[in-house]
């Protein structure tokens, strides 16, 4: 059955973590791309030409109003590159669901349906890698990047990826069934991960600093070790070790576009971080063909 075929999934967070309306949505959208002070300051321009140079994002899944701008500085990249046929969001287990699961139905906001990549997926579905339709139920990781996506891409289609927390060898073993099912494909990855929750500014821009030092390091092995030893409360440390796995061994560098936190909104004596980054190949060319 083909994905067109199946109903898709329909929106967990619509109306908390963005409005219902696809209006009000898009409109808030663009006005994470107009910020000037915690967005890029603009919309997307319409070039799409030119060499592939993105790899990969890393964005915040916070409530939009929170974190989208923070999350704009990263799709305004996406959104320069030529159109990706194909984007693999590797998402959070905040419900306890466990497992590595993925997803065959396409995936429903407010502003439309993004279809999935199923020959993608069929290249994935291999233990510990299964279809669990009922884990994505309620989880908001990789929902909350569609509205970014669906705005900046024309006809994207999507894989979602949910990892649950796991030992460090096992993310790396997921990690390397990413890279293998992508090699040759252009395929963007996003890895949907807040940073550190519930403590004061002061202390999520000092222990946040570790995490993000270890990611720009291209470092797997060090951003586990480090959110561990620390405690730092960044929720998707799983997906972020899965990218940072499937990216070993290729020729990127990784760049800090914005770091943020929620009390940058509204006051608040407890905060939650975000950051947006991105991995560009060093080696930059046309798309290779699917």
């Amino acid at each position: 059955m083909g994905s067109s075929a199946r109903s898709a999934r329909p929106p967990a967070v619509a109306g908390t973590f963005y409005p219902a309306d696809g209006a009000a949505l898009a409109g808030l959208v663009e006005a994470g791309f107009r910020d000037p002070v915690r967005g890029p300051g603009g919309l997307p321009g319409h070039r799409r030409d030119g060499p592939r140079r993105l790899r990969a994002i890393v964005v915040p899944h916070a409530g939009l109003v929170f974190s989208g701008a923070i999350a704009a500085c990263a799709y305004r990249k996406v959104a320069e590159e030529p159109p990706f046929p194909t984007v693999l969001i590797l998402g959070v287990d905040h419900h306890g669901k466990g497992g590595f699961a993925l997803s065959r139905r396409p995936w429903a906001t407010p502003l439309g349906t993004t279809e999935v990549d199923e020959a993608l997926v069929d290249r994935l579905d291999r233990a510990p890698l299964a279809v669990d339709e009922a884990a994505h139920g309620l989880e908001h990781s990789i929902e909350v990047q569609l509205p970014f996506l669906e705005y900046v891409e024309p006809k994207p289609r999507m894989v979602a990826l949910q990892v649950t927390m796991a030992s460090l060898r096992e993310l790396r073993t997921v990690g390397e069934r990413v890279a293998e099912a992508i090699r040759g494909r252009d395929v963007l990855l996003v890895a949907s991960t807040d940073l550190s929750h519930y403590v004061p500014p002061e202390v999520a821009a000092a222990e946040d600093r570790f995490a993000l030092d270890a990611i720009l390091r291209g470092d797997p092995a060090g951003l586990y070790e480090v959110v561990a030893r620390r405690q730092i409360t960044m929720c998707g440390i799983a997906p972020t070790t899965v990218l940072l796995a499937a990216l070993a061994g290729e020729p990127s560098s990784a760049r800090l576009l914005k770091y943020g936190h929620s009390g940058e909104v509204a006051p608040m004596a407890q905060v939650v971080g975000y950051g947006a980054l991105t991995f560009e190949r060093t080696d930059p060319g046309r798309p290779p063909v699917k």
